[in-house]
């Protein structure tokens, strides 16, 4: 038999054995490509998107790992419907076996995690046409210009927000309230004072926004003055495929932990030969390896998901109180799979047993050396938590986009006891410069005082506020 068809009879045995299990993928679609192709869709992070000089150096970076021996991707999925599972060529059919596996799982947690409910499903055809059309603008505005423009978006393309409702703008136009009239409106004005109700009826100055708003993107698509027609119109595309990448910042733990638990359920039902059993266990072993000094999502997410599965199969007399259930630990996995992402995953599931099992801690650097600084399992957990917070990056909102009156971007970091990376900040400020096109601002927290960079376009500068 070819290995094409042990593995095409591979994949349809390992479908149907997660069937069995109750996986829900979209329909897939497997290719075959080298190692050239997977890297290229690795660091491009889909298999049709435009063309930047950063992919191509993420790219370099990732081959040449890989061509030293240092890391290697076994496989790429791509959340779409149908969905695309990228194998490499050099991939033995046990490996093939495992990530078949580990893919389906992958596609389950796509459709049905509710983070994802609003990815679109034809993302793939959406990247190509934008891909197209800004080659198009390249064409017209130069290439050099575009490539500038999409720079300052990439550096501040997770700065949106995927809860955002949008508004028609016609909804958006803000009115006075017109008071009502009666027939009695003179009698009520006798007692006024003369030239009161005019400074009362001045209009105040419209805040804009209203609020603070989280989407910096949106609120720059909306509101530059400065934008040309093409620049608007690749915002609102790279926003858009920010969006499309965002729930799996929100769900890398509890993902990966998923496709890894059930890669190696299936994988233990199929019939695999001595040989073949060893290959699986030291491969399996090598993806849930711990990390000593980070966070392994393969591993912290599978002992988690392995460990609520026991607790709900199990369940302690306080848990019967609540009305759990023995033999409830898969239903309550298909549950969580569900309805949770990275933080509430964690706060609600990571238990002080699990914790100390798996030897969780928090390190710093004392002296010149790296120490254990912390063990205790709440601010270990609180710490663990606030990395995934918004995907793990900053939590930073527009205050005012008319500040001083004078069309300048005042942004704010919502510090959290994390500072600000000052170096990476003195340049992503530039971008905002170039996207914005005015003055703009960023107060944040740095050494317990408050401070405010700005960027005038020619330099950055800081005060204390």
């Amino acid at each position: 038999m070819t290995d094409a068809k042990a593995l095409e009879r591979a994949i349809a045995e390992i479908t149907e054995v997660a069937e069995g299990f109750g996986l829900d993928f979209y329909p897939m679609r497997y290719e075959i490509c080298p190692a050239d192709i997977i890297y290229t869709f690795g660091a491009y992070g889909m298999p049709t998107r435009f063309s930047h000089w950063s992919f191509g150096k993420q790219f370099h970076k990732m081959k040449l790992q890989y061509d030293l021996g240092l890391s290697k991707i076994y496989e790429l999925v791509i959340n779409s419907d149908p969905c695309y599972a990228f194998l490499l060529d050099s991939n033995s059919l046990v490996q093939n076996k495992l990530i078949v596996a580990h893919v389906l799982a992958h596609s389950d947690f796509f459709k049905n995690n509710v983070r994802f409910a609003n990815t679109r499903g034809d993302m793939v055809e959406s990247m190509s046409a934008t891909a197209d059309r800004i080659a198009d603008y390249e064409i017209t505005y130069g290439k050099d210009r575009v490539e500038r423009f999409l720079d300052a978006v990439l550096a501040v393309q997770e700065h949106v927000d995927p809860s955002l409702i949008i508004v028609d703008s016609d909804g958006e136009a803000g009115e006075s309230p017109q008071l009502r009239t009666t027939p009695y409106d003179d009698l009520w004005a006798l007692d006024r004072v003369p030239g009161k109700d005019a400074r009362q009826q001045t209009p105040a100055r419209k805040k804009v926004p209203e609020n603070p708003e989280k989407d910096i993107l949106h609120f720059i698509q909306e509101h530059g003055r400065e934008l040309e027609g093409w620049q608007r119109d690749i915002l609102t595309m790279m926003r858009e495929e920010m969006l499309y990448f965002w729930p799996q910042l929100e769900t890398k733990i509890m993902n990966e932990g998923w496709a890894t638990f059930w890669h190696q359920r299936i994988m233990r039902e199929l019939d695999l030969t001595p040989a073949e059993t060893i290959e699986f266990s030291k491969l399996n072993a090598g993806v849930i390896q711990p990390s000593a000094t980070s966070i392994n999502p393969y591993t912290l997410g599978l002992r988690i998901f392995e460990d609520i599965e026991r607790r709900y199969d199990h369940p302690d007399d306080r848990m019967k109180q609540r009305g759990v259930e023995p033999g409830s630990g898969r239903e309550k996995m298909f549950e969580v799979r569900e309805i949770e992402s990275d933080t509430s995953f964690i706060r609600n599931y990571l238990t002080k047993e699990l914790a100390e099992q798996e030897d969780i801690y928090l390190f710093g650097k004392r002296g010149q050396e790296y120490r254990i600084t912390e063990k205790d399992f709440e601010k270990v957990s609180d710490r663990l938590i606030s990395s995934r917070v918004n995907g793990g990056f900053p939590y930073i909102v527009v205050e005012d986009g008319d500040y001083l009156r004078n069309g300048e971007l005042y942004l704010a970091h919502r510090y959290e006891g994390t500072e600000l990376d000052l170096p990476y900040l003195e340049h992503v400020l530039p971008h905002l410069h170039v996207l914005w096109g005015r003055t703009v601002h960023l107060e944040t927290i740095v050494e317990g005082r408050k401070i405010c960079f700005s960027c005038d376009g020619k330099k950055v500068t800081r005060r204390a506020l």
